[in-house]
């Protein structure tokens, strides 16, 4: 005889193993989105595994996430991060923990990074620190132009620039 609290211990118990495999089912290896804009710009983004969110079937949660604007006209933007999401719908990602974007010998590192890919901006926020060969500089929140590689910074404090004299 199995008592009614036995009973939903092992209801409990299944209803937990049924949501991991749904949660596995639910998984995307290798994912590779590519997209362009009105000046022939290509997107790329690359992730190791991705699934749909749970919230909002229009976003792709992505993981272990590269990507790379690609231009004939400039070098190439690459960018990369732990996780991001992906909106099907208008093409736009949002990028967080680890975010790296490197091009023209700069690299760029912060918490965030939204790619705004109708405006051609990616806003960093949190964290930001921007390095060349020559400085150092950290920022609440920078805007970058992807197409002409313009940097506008938007800091309430003082930016904090560090010059590296070889």
């Amino acid at each position: 005889i199995i008592s009614k609290k036995e009973i939903k211990s092992k209801n409990n118990q299944i209803d937990s193993t049924s949501q991991k495999n749904n949660q596995i089912k639910n998984l995307t290896k290798e994912i590779e989105y590519i997209t362009s804009n009105k000046n022939g710009d290509i997107f790329k983004i690359l992730a190791k595994y991705g699934e749909t969110n749970i919230k909002n079937s229009n976003i792709l949660d992505l993981k272990q996430v590269n990507g790379e604007i690609l231009s004939s006209k400039r070098s190439t933007i690459f960018l990369s991060s732990d996780l991001a999401n992906y909106n099907y719908t208008n093409q736009n990602s949002k990028f967080y923990n680890n975010v790296k974007i490197e091009y023209d010998k700069i690299i760029i590192t912060c918490d965030k990074l939204d790619l705004n890919i109708s405006d051609n901006i990616a806003v960093a926020y949190n964290n930001v620190v921007i390095k060349d060969d020559k400085s150092t500089m950290k920022a609440q929140i920078i805007t970058l132009d992807i197409l002409t590689k313009d940097i506008n910074i938007n800091s309430s404090e003082k930016i904090k620039i560090v010059t590296n004299n070889n």
